[in-house]
């Protein structure tokens, strides 16, 4: 039992240590200041790609709630987070991302009738505070578009995550991942263009990073990410997300040479400690053995 579970949590893993790449990518190869279409081209393109290949479409109430999950996971998700991106500082956007596990557990309760453990919970602010010190710098930027932006992507993330478990889909899951992101892809596409315009020219290095963040950072990472959802507590796959900020400021000290101190290590352990915690399960209590008078009872 312990090392299945050990193997769900390694797979749910791959999710944030993906996305924990989006940030570097984002700012040394794709586009600037095109975050709509870099949502697009994240989302739309895999989606229909996984389409072609698994060639199988929803059927009966699977049409409505493909676009509900397409819409939280991706076609509401991504925007939010480029928003909060560009109208705050990087630190309090990831900060407030952190809040996610609780929101998250918030939801599992009364919808999946998952109670929080206590650890968890603490884990989860525990988490939560370890990634202010992580990233957090100056509030200096910070704008009511940008807070709304975070607090928005966490809660539509939230809730799509308590569905996609509360919803068991009758298809492998990374054929539920290509629904959702030709879902979120064309809700994305025409906010995109009236918003953005015409797309821009994309050079070798940016048509490689959105290589990258499509398969990697996308189908890979939602695939293993749902995946954990389907076979562990929603708080506690919730948790392993927090593994995402973690990724993106060790790339960050490792290629663009950021700042990184002890209040940053500290802040870094606290984080992967709050994700072992996170991974208690309450071990069943043994039954009572029976008396010799039980056994001898007919």
């Amino acid at each position: 039992m312990e090392e299945k579970l050990g193997r769900t949590v390694a797979i749910t893993a791959v999710a944030p240590l993906a996305w924990g790449t989006t940030y570097l990518v984002t700012e040394q190869l794709l586009p600037p200041d095109r975050p709509l279409f870099a949502a697009l081209m994240r989302a739309l393109p895999a989606g229909l790609l996984l389409l072609v290949v698994l060639r199988r479409l929803p059927t009966g109430d699977w049409w409505w709630r493909a676009a509900v999950l397409g819409g939280c996971n991706i076609g509401l998700f991504f925007p939010l987070v480029f928003l909060a991106a560009y109208e705050l500082p990087g630190g309090l956007a990831a900060t407030i991302q952190a809040a996610s596990p609780l929101a998250v557990m918030a939801l599992a309760w009364p919808m999946l009738r998952e109670r929080p453990a206590a650890v968890r919970v603490v884990a989860a602010l525990a988490g939560l505070a370890g990634v202010s010190l992580l990233v957090l710098r100056s509030p200096d930027g910070v704008t009511p578009l940008g807070l709304a932006g975070a607090f928005g992507s966490v809660a539509v993330s939230a809730l799509g995550f308590v569905l996609v478990k509360r919803w068991e889909a009758p298809v492998p899951m990374l054929t539920l991942v290509s629904w959702q992101l030709v879902a979120g892809g064309l809700l994305l596409l025409p906010v995109a263009l009236l918003v953005e315009g015409a797309p821009p020219a994309i050079d070798l290095p940016a048509a490689g990073g959105f290589l990258w963040i499509g398969v990697a950072g996308t189908i890979l990472a939602y695939t293993c990410w749902f995946h954990g959802l389907t076979h562990m507590p929603a708080g506690a796959v919730s948790l392993v997300g927090l593994l995402n900020p973690v990724t993106g400021t060790a790339l960050g000290v490792a290629f663009a040479a950021e700042a990184f101190g002890p209040v940053q290590a500290l802040g870094m352990a606290v984080v992967l400690g709050s994700v072992v915690a996170g991974q208690y399960r309450r071990r069943p209590r043994p039954a009572p053995a029976a008396t010799p008078r039980e056994l001898t009872t007919v």
